[in-house]
């Protein structure tokens, strides 16, 4: 797998607990080009969410090395990065502020002038048809759903390269959640590349364009859409998930 021919790639990258050592990932190596829709599916403890954070430089790596367009993450400055990935956490907060004024602080904190913040902010706004009943509540005033559906439209108005999004239709009821999807994909056909974590097979087997089947750290599965056994990924992740609550009881 040559590194230069994508626009993400991790070449062995292995993270460990600071205290026990015990490994999170544990050699992972993917490479993900310009524009695509990624689906990161497993059990809970599997390690996805790790793999988000390693991407948005929230944590580092163990070992290994993760490049943005063949330029190791360790040299690229954390304020640079985040400018290109963007995360959208699965328990996001307005920090304080009204949902109006969450959606446009990334874009006051970049600099941007108030006429383009406020055409960004629109544009989000009526893309995800978030109501304008909204945009004056705060955070206490949201539900979970509708604090998942502003972090996305935070997460989008910054124009990332990549948005990295942690189980972000858990909390939507069915029509809501098809108009993110919708809009992710729109994303991704201007280039943008999206990375989601989902427990829900039915959706990644819908949106993604790769699938990365994580495991107890380890990546398992790392196949375009057309040659994954969807039925046997159900029937393995259905198997592991009674296994891990037998072990539990």
């Amino acid at each position: 797998m040559k590194q230069e021919q994508y626009q993400l790639y991790l070449d062995q990258v292995s993270l460990t607990t600071p205290v026990t050592s015990h490994y999170l990932l544990k050699d992972i190596s993917f490479g993900v080009e310009k524009g695509t829709r990624v689906a990161i599916v497993g059990t809970s403890g599997s390690g996805k969410t790790s793999l988000l954070r390693l991407l948005n430089k929230l944590s580092s790596p163990t070992s290994g090395y993760i490049y943005l367009n063949n330029q190791k993450y360790e040299k690229i400055p954390v304020i640079q990065l985040r400018k290109e990935v963007t995360m959208v956490l699965q328990d996001s907060k307005l920090l304080g502020m009204s949902v109006a004024e969450a959606i446009a602080y990334p874009l006051k904190v970049r600099g941007l002038r108030q006429p383009e913040i406020q055409e960004r902010c629109e544009y989000w706004i009526q893309q995800l048809n978030i109501p304008e009943s909204w945009l004056s509540r705060s955070e206490l005033q949201l539900s979970m759903g509708q604090k998942q559906l502003v972090a996305i439209a935070r997460g989008a108005v910054v124009q990332p390269k990549i948005i990295l999004l942690d189980e972000p239709t858990s909390a939507l009821d069915i029509g809501i959640a098809n108009r993110v999807i919708q809009v992710l994909e729109t994303l991704a056909k201007t280039g943008v590349t999206v990375i989601m974590v989902t427990h829900q097979i039915d959706l990644a087997e819908k949106f993604c364009t790769k699938l990365l089947h994580l495991e107890q750290g380890e990546l398992i599965e790392d196949s375009p859409n057309s040659k994954v056994d969807w039925v046997k990924l159900r029937h393995n992740i259905i198997q592991a998930q009674t296994q891990e609550t037998e072990e539990w009881n």
